[in-house]
């Protein structure tokens, strides 16, 4: 979480400053940039080989000042822009939310003429079901869900599978995501369900098993995780390998596994929402962070994989070939994208969702 705050703080001093001094209100353009906590290199703690990408970017476009701010998952970034009265130029959405958000009309069709660095992306990554045509998004980067535990207090012969997260023995030392897609994702996948399956019956039954869950949680949770983790507050929960790889150089006792039912694989994506005042200079940051410089010292700082195979060629081997960061296809072989869902379903999530947490 400490580098949650860092970003906030530097972004909030850097706004501050320049109302002060007068810089970036007459004659400099603000762009407005909205993404996920902890997902970009922001420079402060990494050390002399790290860089802050948005001070680089600033630098290339002094015209441009970047007024950067984090949400903690797609759901809280779309009912932000869906509630109205806010402006962003690019958000980053994961692909289900990018789906929705097209199928709502929420999102304006990218000139690539302005995105030459398009064509860095891996052809692996284009033509995704959720933006099949390349019009609204271009890839930031990629990853999977697994568990993440502490190798001092978990048993080995525990590990294994999602039932971890409802093991008794380990009451008030468990977390749990804090958003419905994401946990229900996991009921699904312990009792054998697609973890797009718009089946009420089964959803039912995956939002039981989440009731029966919560009394041995230590809580609900999304970047709160890093602070719990790392002090050893918690021993076990789930979430995303970029994140664990980052946590585990704080923790050296914390270990990974993907779960034998299977799991997750997303991909996170830049996006520009109607209404965006700055379209040209949004396609400009767009173009910029999917540069090699940008695009290799995002991935070298906050650890989740690239969609870049410029960048991929850039990286230390050690990096390029973690298993946990580019898992192999056998691996890979058990993982599901989540698809956007039918308005019912996601009424259903919802109702049950807000059941679950009161």
């Amino acid at each position: 979480m400490k580098k949650v705050v860092s970003v906030v703080l530097v972004f909030v001093l850097a706004f501050s400053l320049a109302a002060l001094s007068g810089c970036g209100s007459s004659d400099q353009v603000t762009l407005n940039v909205y993404n996920w906590g902890i997902n970009i290199a922001d420079g402060p703690e990494g050390g002399v080989d790290y860089i802050d990408v948005v001070e680089k970017f600033m630098e290339k476009y002094p015209d441009i000042h970047v007024n950067y701010t984090t949400y903690e998952d797609n759901e809280s970034l779309y009912t932000r822009l869906k509630n109205g009265g806010v402006s962003y130029d690019v958000i980053i959405p994961s692909d289900y939310m990018i789906a929705r958000m097209i199928r709502e009309d929420m999102l304006l069709p990218l000139d690539f003429e302005n995105i030459p660095n398009y064509e860095l992306v891996d052809e692996q990554f284009k033509n995704q079901p959720y933006d099949p045509n390349n019009e609204y998004s271009v890839p930031y980067t990629w990853g999977t869900v697994g568990l993440i535990y502490n190798t001092k207090y978990v048993d080995e012969a525990d590990i294994g599978g999602w039932d971890l997260l409802w093991n008794e023995k380990y009451a008030g030392k468990i977390l749990m995501f804090s958003n419905p897609r994401d946990a229900f994702a996991i009921a699904e996948a312990r009792l054998g369900y697609s973890l797009n399956t718009t089946d009420e019956a089964a959803l039912r039954q995956c939002a039981q098993k989440l009731v029966e869950q919560k009394p041995i949680l230590q809580g609900h949770v999304m970047d709160q995780i890093y602070a719990r983790m790392e002090r050893e507050e918690a021993w076990i929960a789930p979430y995303y390998a970029g994140d664990y790889l980052y946590m585990v150089e704080e923790n050296p006792a914390l270990a990974f596994y993907f779960p034998e039912e299977g799991f997750n694989v997303f991909i996170d994506a830049m996006c520009i929402p109607k209404g965006a005042a700055n379209k040209e200079n949004a396609e400009a940051f767009i173009n910029y962070m999917c540069s090699t410089q940008a695009g290799l010292k995002n991935c070298e700082e906050i650890w989740y994989s690239t969609p870049l195979m410029s960048v991929r060629e850039e990286l230390d081997p050690e990096v390029s070939s973690d298993p946990m960061a580019y898992p192999d296809a056998e691996i890979m072989a058990q993982c599901e994208s989540y698809t956007n869902l039918p308005q019912d379903i996601l009424d259903l999530y919802t109702s049950e969702w807000l059941r679950l947490k009161a």
